[in-house]
């Protein structure tokens, strides 16, 4: 099953991170195994898994392999990657979807990898902050967008702003893309629940489901404020 067809056949879409350590530093895998994290990504329902192999986040490839070798899952590998053969090393750890960053890579550039991506079996998941970024992706037909709620230039160290989703929502529905995602600083299952409801077919949470006890529990309270 491909990335984009895992997401939209589940019934919770969430994809659920694999990262070591958040951005200020902090160990979030603690005196669990990576293998522990991922068999609890699978018990919650987990459609697809995102692993960080950014150096940011004390991430590696040897990470994206260790998980790839854990499960069948589709595997998003989340770094800035700015070249083919970047994805095609991608693809041979065993990555299905791969982050292509809209802030850090020319117009020429992007266009270029959303294109060997697709031509690789790879989903272009390609992330964005502002309209004028969700503007400029190109073949968004093809492409996952997903709307970060914090910024790089930051480094991702301060809070989320899940405003952002919402206001920019009607902007990357207009270019017309396979599916959408509101990625990063949700740690709330009731704020994640308002965002499926406003219209994103799928959210990717890190550090909230990391840092809790049980992430099917999480998973169950989000279930729960949607009914509500």
């Amino acid at each position: 099953m491909t990335f984009v067809e895992a997401l939209t056949s589940a019934a919770r879409p969430v994809i659920m991170e694999v990262k070591r350590r958040d951005a200020d530093g902090t160990d979030l895998i603690g005196a669990r195994t990576v293998a522990e994290v991922v068999a609890g990504y699978e018990e919650a329902g987990a459609p697809c898994v995102s692993v960080v192999t950014g150096r940011w986040f004390g991430g590696s490839e040897e990470l994206l392999s260790e998980v790839a070798a854990l499960t069948d899952l589709p595997l998003l590998r989340k770094d800035f990657l700015t070249s083919r053969r970047q994805l095609r090393r991608s693809r041979e750890l065993g990555a299905s979807a791969v982050l292509l960053t809209v802030k850090v890579l020319p117009t020429d550039v992007l266009a270029s990898l959303v294109d060997h991506a697709l031509d690789l079996g790879l989903t272009p998941f390609v992330e964005v902050t502002d309209a004028t970024e969700a503007a400029a992706v190109p073949r968004a037909s093809a492409c996952v967008i997903a709307v970060n709620n914090k910024d790089i230039a930051t480094r991702e160290r301060l809070p989320g702003d899940l405003d952002r989703s919402t206001a920019l929502l009607p902007t990357v529905l207009n270019t017309a893309p396979r599916r959408t995602i509101s990625a990063s600083g949700i740690t709330d299952p009731t704020d994640a629940a308002h965002l499926l409801d406003a219209g994103y077919d799928g959210l990717l949470i890190g550090t909230g489901l990391l840092r809790t006890a049980d992430p099917a529990q999480w998973c169950a309270a989000l279930d729960a404020a949607r009914a509500a």
